[in-house]
């Protein structure tokens, strides 16, 4: 395995220190959910900031219960209906927010050139599984459904999602199969966590990785949830029975992270089931390095390919007689 850089190794500790979800009560998490990060010089050096040349507004969008936050990114000057890109927050199902992902949903917009709508879905502990997961698809359904309302054509529609966001845009493109919902043009799964059970052999071999541990994924799932079934394909899609008929797939992995090989393995389980796919594994990368790209140096990397895969799939001069991209494979980065 390729050495992590020393500032991710800093970076790790210095996150373990501060707030472990593996040290955290229910008040301590009610807390953690309830500050507003936002944005300042310090922070955006680390998390990054906005991209120039993007317009954000927030609207609500439906939820299984009821309305939900979401935040829409679109570049300023576009005209026409754009692309659409439904994104979903990492952070377990129990922390993350929207400004968590303004630095890759703004740089997606911009990039693509497509309309970027963050959903901030409910959070365990209060809110358990299924929660997270239906709340993801009603509001897919929803955006979907009002995509001229935000500029957006919801007939080139993508999901798109990290850590455990990866597992809700993994889960929502199962529930649009399942539920003859949107059809979806590319699933974009970044370090997705795929399988419940932890049946993944990287766990073991990452257990104490910096920025994610095993520890903390075991106190992530406690919370998510409880004492549900780990085995239901809505909470693990790797376990799904059938992957067939799902959207083409870009998935990335980090090589220094506990749920490598859930992403992995989902990868190849699409494949096996016909579905285009393509995996990149970026060597020396933790858990998360798209969440801190002024630190992790294949950040910038990760980014240009999750937009060409975008613009490949959503452009229709780009797709393939029925609409789905053909490219697939696995590459090693770093």
């Amino acid at each position: 395995m390729a050495q992590l850089d020393l500032r991710v190794r800093v970076l790790g500790r210095l996150l373990r220190r501060a707030n472990s979800i593996s040290r955290m009560d229910d008040e301590q998490i009610r807390k953690a959910q309830q500050t507003v990060i936002g944005h300042n010089p310090v922070l955006d050096l680390v998390l990054g900031g906005v991209a120039a040349g993007v317009r954000i507004t927030e609207d609500t969008a439906a939820g299984e219960t009821g309305p939900l936050t979401i935040r829409v990114y679109r570049p300023e000057g576009a005209s026409g209906a754009l692309p659409l890109v439904v994104n979903f927050h990492g952070g377990g199902w129990v922390l993350g927010s929207l400004d968590m992902a303004d630095w890759l949903c703004s740089n997606v917009a911009r990039s693509v050139g497509a309309v970027v709508v963050s959903v901030d879905y409910r959070l365990a502990p209060a809110h358990r599984w299924p929660a997270a997961a239906e709340d993801s698809y009603r509001a897919l359904v929803d955006i979907a459904a009002r995509a001229a309302e935000f500029g957006a054509d919801g007939e080139r529609l993508a999901v798109m999602g990290d850590s455990a966001g990866g597992n809700l845009a993994a889960v929502v493109a199962l529930m649009a199969r399942d539920r003859s919902g949107p059809r979806i043009s590319l699933q974009v799964l970044l370090y997705p966590a795929t399988d419940m059970t932890f049946a993944s052999p990287s766990i073991t071999e990452n257990a104490d990785a910096p920025i994610l541990s095993e520890a903390e994924m075991v106190a992530f799932r406690a919370h998510y949830l409880g004492d549900q079934n780990a085995r239901d394909p809505y909470a693990s899609p790797l376990l799904a029975r059938d992957h067939s008929g799902l959207p083409p797939a870009l998935v990335q992995v980090a090589e220094h992270d506990p749920i490598r090989d859930d992403g992995l393995r989902y990868a190849a389980a699409l494949e096996a089931a016909g579905v285009p796919v393509r995996t990149t594994t970026y060597v020396g990368m933790p858990h998360g390095y798209l969440s801190f790209p002024k630190i992790c140096r294949s950040a910038p990397q990760a980014l240009g390919e999750v937009c060409a895969e975008l613009h490949a799939a959503l452009e229709p001069q780009a797709r393939a007689d029925d609409g789905h991209p053909t490219r697939r494979g696995e590459v090693l980065a770093g």
